[in-house]
């Protein structure tokens, strides 16, 4: 048990510069600042591991903000939460932007407005970097290049992203999968 040290001392630790300690003080703490999030969002693994991982770097950045080094898990929670609410915003702007283009478009004539709400509801089921790629692509006329290289996607990607989406937009308005 002589190898065990308090949150305090680790912190004490990485404040000197030992990357190791704030590992260590991850590696604490990481399961309860990922469940705590899984259940903010509401969201898959994926996105909850994502925004714990944001977390972790500003933690690592603004460690010497923490006031008490002995509460590093409802510090750590914090820092998370607000990460957390920064995506959830950024998801709502991002969703209300397709909302926008899609209720803007000019669809082909004959397109009724029941197949235009099915196409905002089928935009909005698409994973936002497909969603990202479809919008720049198909409805802003970019290139698959141009669109890599602002997404920092590898081309192939942009390219499968923009077919899949295509494919679940006309899929939405009823398109060959459902013939």
């Amino acid at each position: 048990m002589g190898g065990f040290q308090t949150d305090a001392e680790l912190v004490s630790r990485a404040l000197a510069g030992s990357d190791t300690a704030f590992s260590r003080l991850v590696e604490r703490h990481q399961s309860a600042v990922r469940g705590f999030l899984r259940r903010a969002l509401g969201s898959g693994w994926a996105e909850a591991d994502d925004v714990a991982q944001d977390a972790f770097l500003a933690a690592w950045r603004s460690l010497r903000s923490l006031r008490d080094p002995t509460a590093v898990r409802p510090w750590l929670c914090g820092i998370a939460w607000r990460k957390a609410q920064d995506r959830v915003r950024a998801s709502r702007r991002g969703a209300a932007r397709d909302s926008v283009w899609l209720e803007t478009v000019d669809l082909p004539s004959g397109v009724s407005h029941e197949d235009r709400l099915s196409l905002v509801a089928a935009m909005a089921d698409l994973p936002a970097d497909v969603r990202a790629c479809v919008a720049l692509c198909l409805a802003d006329g970019w290139s698959h290049g141009e669109a890599a290289l602002a997404l920092d996607l590898p081309l192939g990607t942009v390219k499968s992203h923009v077919a899949r989406g295509r494919a679940r937009l006309l899929k939405a308005l009823g398109g060959p999968d459902d013939a």
